[in-house]
């Protein structure tokens, strides 16, 4: 069994606090890392890039619509001068006078139809042009909003890595300064129960939080005070106080 002074159990406090800065500065950086806003705002901005595609397809398709429609009115408008300036001409019989004034008036009819058509059709582009750019504007205050968190998060992960940089580097300087046994049995009780030592404070194991058992005070009152000894809840070593035992 390893055996340490008291003053050197109790350095392991502080071997134990860099271990717990370190653990703490880990789950910061996993949960900052974790950010659950930009999960969720990935799925949004997917969402929102989905309906401004369907937004500029229904732009395109319309603007197809209104170029066929325009081309509809310009033939039915270019039939109309070709027939107007037969007539002009003076050179047509009273048979087809009648024919052509005939078709003129009907051809007014579908090119007043198809103007109709037209006016529907732009007025159905410019809907759906308001859409798209409101798509687009939901896009791109997506896109800014999860720029500034990934921006924040990157910030405070810099943060916490430099903290964990510098609890590292001090862990691995006083860790160096141990007696390799006594090392050795801290970093085996902290890899086996997650806490290499706590402080026996009032009867109290601050590895546990719990009262000890007076049988299990007894024992320690028993041991010498260079001899490790350890807590019966949590396993880690105690580190007995001035008054762990009052």
């Amino acid at each position: 069994m390893a055996k340490a002074s008291p003053a050197e159990q109790l350095r392991l406090l502080d071997l134990q606090a860099l271990d717990s800065r370190i653990k703490s500065l880990r789950n910061q950086a996993r949960n900052v890392s974790n950010n659950p806003e930009i999960a969720s705002l990935a799925e949004s901005v997917a969402a929102a890039e989905s309906a401004r595609v369907a937004a500029g397809t229904e732009v395109a398709d319309i603007e197809r619509e209104l170029t066929r429609a325009e081309a509809d009115v310009a033939s039915v408008v270019a039939r109309m001068a070709r027939d107007q300036q037969h007539l002009d001409s003076g050179k047509v019989g009273s048979k087809e006078l009648t024919a052509l004034q005939a078709e003129i008036v009907s051809l007014e009819r579908r090119r007043s139809d198809l103007e109709d058509v037209e006016l529907d059709v732009m007025e159905r582009l410019e809907t759906a042009r308001t859409r798209e750019s409101e798509a687009n504007e939901a896009l791109t205050a997506l896109h800014e909003r999860r720029r500034e968190l990934e921006e924040k998060r990157d910030a405070e992960l810099a943060v916490i890595g430099t903290d964990s940089t510098d609890a590292e580097a001090r862990r691995e300087e006083l860790a160096a300064s141990f007696d390799p046994g006594l090392l050795a049995v801290y970093e085996k009780t902290l890899s086996r129960h997650g806490i290499g030592a706590a402080r026996l404070f009032h009867g109290t194991s601050e590895g546990s939080g719990m009262q000890l058992s007076p049988g299990d005070l007894a024992d320690i009152r028993k041991a010498a005070d260079d001899e490790i000894v350890f807590c019966p809840d949590s396993g880690c070593i105690l580190v007995r106080s001035a008054e762990w035992g009052s």
